[in-house]
């Protein structure tokens, strides 16, 4: 059984309230049938959800045909919400059948700031390599508290940049290797909530971590090989209201 043009336009008709569009592709040559024309359906919808906004689209084929997977040219599917002051979206594009991988691209943008980041690459569930960058993409579900989240992260020389987004809340922290000792990562979360990690090494699986949260607290954490000493301070604007201190060793059996 063939499925065709007029199939497809029923079906995407019924699932959404947008409508779909059919555009016709005439090919160069000569042909002694239809097999020069390319008839292709497009469709796209868009909404918006507790301050997130959501579009998708899908473009197919329109020719009759017995193998239905063969119809898919492009899915693609764009999230975009504002994120401490950062306006920031992820848009991921399916090429043809091949459900392995996708095209991405993340813009994040503070307008008050006048610092706008782009980036592009392929992902999959995987780890993947891409113009010397590297890109992941992490869904996670926990089954007992039936929360899930999706781990975003790019990284290429010297910067990283992580995005964690569920339902209830997202952040994004930027990581920059200042030099071969140093790390800053600042992170912001659409709950208001920030902070500051300094990374110092000093070799040898030696080094002291330190994390600003304004109006919360500052963390400084000693890793000194199988050793790890933590030392939390509990702050209200600029006064310190206790201290907390913490020693303990790794042992391998």
């Amino acid at each position: 059984m063939k499925f065709s043009i007029f199939v497809l336009l029923s079906v995407l008709s019924s699932v959404s309230a947008g409508k779909p569009s059919l555009t016709i592709k005439v090919s160069d040559g000569s042909f002694d049938n239809l097999d020069g024309l390319e008839p292709t359906i497009s469709w796209e919808t868009s909404g918006e959800s507790e301050g997130t906004g959501f579009s998708a689209g899908v473009e197919m084929g329109a020719a009759a045909t017995t193998d239905v997977g063969s119809l898919a040219k492009s899915i693609w599917g764009k999230a975009s919400r504002d994120v401490g002051g950062w306006g920031v979206s992820a848009r991921a594009e399916l090429e043809g059948s091949n459900l392995s991988s996708a095209d991405i691209e993340i813009d994040a943008t503070n307008e008050e700031a006048d610092i706008s980041v782009h980036l592009e690459g392929t992902a999959c569930t995987e780890a993947v390599k891409t113009d010397d960058a590297r890109i992941t993409v992490n869904p996670r579900y926990d089954v007992g508290s039936k929360d899930g989240d999706v781990v975003l992260s790019y990284s290429k020389d010297d910067i990283s940049i992580e995005i964690t987004a569920s339902k209830d809340n997202q952040s994004i922290t930027i990581s920059q290797q200042v030099d071969e000792e140093n790390k800053i990562s600042p992170t912001i979360a659409s709950s208001g909530d920030s902070s500051v990690e300094w990374e110092r090494s000093f070799g040898d699986d030696n080094s002291v971590t330190t994390t600003l949260k304004p109006n919360d607290s500052v963390n400084v954490e000693w890793s000194d090989g199988a050793w790890t000493a933590n030392v939390n301070v509990p702050i209200d604007g600029s006064v310190i209201t206790g201290t907390n201190v913490g020693i303990k060793r790794d042992v391998a059996f």
